[in-house]
């Protein structure tokens, strides 16, 4: 499938799983979700990896930078997002996402040495500046009100910002691991699926040790969100962006 094709398809879908995470709030943990979401990414992508006939194992050396991977990309990453959208509109922290195009090459230059352009930098400011002005009034607000200690909600905005900050972060993190990742092993449907399983099983330690619920939840949304966010939002978006990142490089691919 062509580049053009796969960016446009990365893009429209996670544009859209920001709003379905708002459907799988207040049913369950946010962990537990994220364990369901990635479980079911993984089950898919090893069966599809199986119809291909594709050997299912990996060595340990490429297991460990896939534990890194995993870890980054899918249990930080979306245990935050999750838990940043209980305090912040998910536009709001769709949006923060943008500021990967200036994290990523920055951690390209330190990691790999590659070369910051003006045209970088460029984009990096245009992203700081549109996400400064779109928070400003908030951001504002709430340091007043954290100041004179008038308005507690004002506090949990500031901390789902921070949790959304660390999203991007973790993020970042799993987009560099890529291309050790991709060093190891070209098999960007098997690599996924093992990221995407230790990332499960470190959320659901996670859930263990802290003592949330593991809930069915009964409603429909739910459901149907839980099904587009693994599907489309994890084994569709997710493949494609990996071979974004594999074709074009990560600070390129990461203006889906």
């Amino acid at each position: 499938m062509s580049s053009s094709i796969l960016f446009l398809l990365a893009s429209a879908i996670w544009g859209s799983t920001f709003l379905a995470i708002t459907l799988q709030l207040g049913h369950v943990a946010p962990a537990v979700s994220v364990v369901y979401r990635f479980a079911l990414a993984s089950l898919t992508l090893f069966a599809i990896c199986r119809f291909r006939g594709d050997k299912l194992w990996l060595p340990w050396k490429t297991q460990a930078w896939l534990v890194a991977h995993g870890s980054c990309a899918f249990a930080l990453s979306y245990v935050c997002t999750y838990l940043s959208e209980q305090y912040l509109v998910s536009a709001l922290v769709a949006v923060l996402f943008t500021l990967l195009v200036i994290w990523n090459p920055i951690g390209e230059k330190i990691f790999f040495g590659h070369a910051l352009t003006w045209r970088i930098w460029c984009a990096g400011l245009l992203s700081l500046l549109g996400v400064t002005f779109l928070f400003w009034h908030s951001l504002h607000a709430s340091w007043v009100a954290l100041t004179s200690n008038s308005d507690n909600q004002h506090g949990k905005f500031l901390f789902g910002l921070a949790l959304a900050l660390v999203a991007t972060f973790a993020s970042t993190a799993g987009n560099l691991l890529v291309v050790k990742v991709r060093q190891q092993s070209k098999n960007v449907f098997l690599t996924t699926a093992w990221a995407m399983l230790w990332g499960t099983l470190l959320v659901a330690g996670y859930v263990i040790i802290t003592g949330q619920a593991w809930q069915i939840p009964s409603s429909a949304s739910y459901w149907i969100s839980l099904m587009y966010l693994a599907f489309f939002g994890s084994v569709i978006a997710f493949t494609a962006y990996f071979v974004l990142i594999d074709r074009w490089g990560g600070h390129k691919a990461v203006y889906v």
